[in-house]
């Protein structure tokens, strides 16, 4: 599958970014604006998600192939790899299953350990939106409210929303194959190796889906992994703290 793709900047190192469930390409292109002064920057909507194509198919090695077939069209030559939360996943599957690949990689926010699924309540209210009753955007954003009270949450689905045509609404992503895949989302990961490349792992202070005991079986995995840590930010790292953020990522850029 070929993913939608936004560039930004024009330099011989490339870096590829892949956003979280319910995200898009348009959540990152502040950082990709900045990074742009100094690398070719590509932000990618998987599938299922943005302008992406829909397909009944989402798991890690679906998405890693999606990934590949992204480089090989773009025919980029070692790049950098960044993910958030599901693409952080997408990021760490993608390295065990093309090690040679990406001259690095960046998780943000997320390990390779399974985690629960919470995203059950956002799911059935993205589901319960009848769009050819719900005409405006104030509509949508009322109905969701009454199931989804964090206004945050409510804002980043709304991203989403978009005109199908003149007169009706409809969600850019593919509830339906998130909901019937979704407990590949989260699923523990299983590598066939370690691998030996640089590797960052960035989490926000404030999140608690990197925790201290989780970071010997990172290693394990990934035995050259450094661990940087935002202050005043929770799951959505670069959005609560652009510049710590900012700081960490740059810190690993240099030296590579």
């Amino acid at each position: 599958m070929k993913p939608f793709s936004r560039k930004f900047g024009d330099h011989s190192q490339s870096l590829v970014i892949l956003h979280g469930v319910f995200g898009s390409s348009d959540n990152w292109q502040t950082i990709a604006k900045r990074l742009s002064d100094n690398y070719s920057v590509y932000t990618l909507d998987a599938r299922n998600h943005g302008q992406s194509p829909h397909d009944g198919s989402m798991n890690f090695d679906s998405m890693a192939k999606d990934l590949i077939e992204f480089i090989d069209d773009n025919a980029l030559l070692n790049p950098i790899l960044i993910g958030h939360s599901m693409g952080g996943k997408t990021v760490m599957a993608f390295a065990d299953k093309y090690p040679d690949e990406a001259k690095s990689i960046v998780v943000i926010d997320i390990g390779p350990k399974n985690y629960p699924i919470h995203h059950r309540q956002i799911i059935d209210a993205l589901l319960s939106i009848n769009f050819s009753i719900l005409k405006t955007r104030k509509d949508v954003e009322m109905e969701l409210g009454k199931t989804i009270p964090d206004f945050g949450t409510r804002q980043f689905l709304m991203k989403s929303l978009y005109w199908k045509n003149d007169t009706e609404l409809d969600w850019r992503f593919n509830v339906q194959a998130i909901k019937d895949n979704i407990n590949e989302i989260g699923i523990g990961q299983l590598h066939n190796h370690p691998y030996l490349k640089p590797t960052l792992f960035i989490k926000g202070d404030k999140s608690n889906y990197i925790l201290e005991e989780d970071w010997d079986d990172i290693l394990k995995l990934f035995p050259h992994a450094k661990l940087c840590t935002v202050k005043n930010a929770g799951h959505w790292v670069h959005a609560d703290n652009p510049e710590g953020f900012m700081e960490c990522l740059n810190d690993f850029l240099s030296k590579q």
